[in-house]
């Protein structure tokens, strides 16, 4: 029987994703195509690889025996693409980026709307997550992170200047609780806090005194994982927030925030594009790493890539 190379391409997708909705949304298929697709591939075997609930999908014995077979075949496949695709001069085809919900800059628009501009034949599929994971293993190009945060061995290039996180309120706040002379009086303040998912603990407001970090776990009136809801409730004068001065600077600028505690609210290195270290780098990624090198970072930014570490 000749192999047919594509069912099993798709069955090792579902073997890896353990659904055939994720399946589909990563080929860019229906789900029902992947389902006939992994069907006519067990017609053709004569032997169930895969079972089907309406909640999940795995492998039968078959099929886990099929998949340690063929994986490393199926990886040394997409590695040949890459890299047949790295031979051409031209950017096309997807980049998947997965972007910090507060990288500002980066999410603006002009960054991104000059770049798409510049190069029409690349995709850009942009997922906007604070969660922590490897972006190798999800299938991403790259990603839009703090510099603290980013592996040791990644490569990264700095997409703006210095930042710094800033605790803010509302004029009608100040005016009816006061504010705190010191990040250890939050205690006794209403403060809108944040954490990046439903199963994080809310992430504690970092500061430094004389040179040393510390950070506060401060009572949350009320906690979220959007931004925006963040600051529309400081404007409403709900309670302090904490973030991204560049986050607040609009509103801050409008007087509709007010900067607090900025004594203990120092600088540090800003957001990075960041990606594996490989050899060959696919165009369409390094159409991408030129493109933020050239765009204006700001005085403090570096214009020139690294390696973290």
């Amino acid at each position: 029987m000749e192999p047919d190379l594509n069912a099993l391409a798709v069955f090792a997708l579902v073997a890896e994703e353990r659904s055939f909705r994720a399946t589909a949304t990563r080929l860019g298929v229906t789900r029902s195509a992947v389902s006939q697709t992994i069907r006519r591939l067990e017609e053709n075997l004569g032997i169930a690889l895969v079972l089907r609930t309406t909640r999940s999908v795995s492998l039968t014995e078959a099929g886990e025996r099929l998949y340690e077979r063929v994986a490393p075949a199926v990886a040394e496949m997409r590695a040949a693409l890459e890299k047949t695709e790295a031979l051409t001069e031209l950017p096309r085809g997807r980049l998947r980026l997965a972007v910090s919900s507060i990288a500002e800059r980066f999410l603006a628009g002009p960054l991104l709307a000059g770049f798409v501009r510049q190069y029409p034949e690349v995709e850009l599929d942009i997922t906007v997550t604070d969660e922590e994971f490897d972006i190798v293993a999800e299938g991403y190009d790259a990603g839009v992170r703090l510099g603290e945060v980013i592996a040791q061995n990644m490569i990264a290039v700095p997409v703006a200047g210095a930042e710094r996180q800033l605790a803010v309120c509302a004029p009608s706040y100040r005016e009816r609780s006061g504010v705190p002379s010191h990040p250890a009086d939050l205690a006794g303040h209403a403060c809108i806090g944040w954490r990046p998912s439903p199963k994080s603990a809310p992430y504690r407001w970092e500061f430094a005194e004389a040179g040393k970090e510390f950070s506060v776990a401060v009572p949350s009136t009320i906690t979220t994982n959007d931004m925006g809801l963040m600051i529309k409730l400081a404007v409403a004068g709900a309670g302090i927030s904490f973030g991204m001065e560049e986050s607040f600077r609009p509103f801050i600028d409008r007087g509709e925030l007010l900067p607090i505690l900025e004594d203990y609210c120092p600088y540090f290195a800003g957001f990075y594009l960041y990606y594996p270290s490989r050899r060959n780098t696919a165009p369409k990624l390094r159409a991408l790493i030129e493109h933020v090198r050239r765009f204006p970072a700001g005085d403090e930014a570096r214009e020139s890539g690294k390696r973290m570490g």
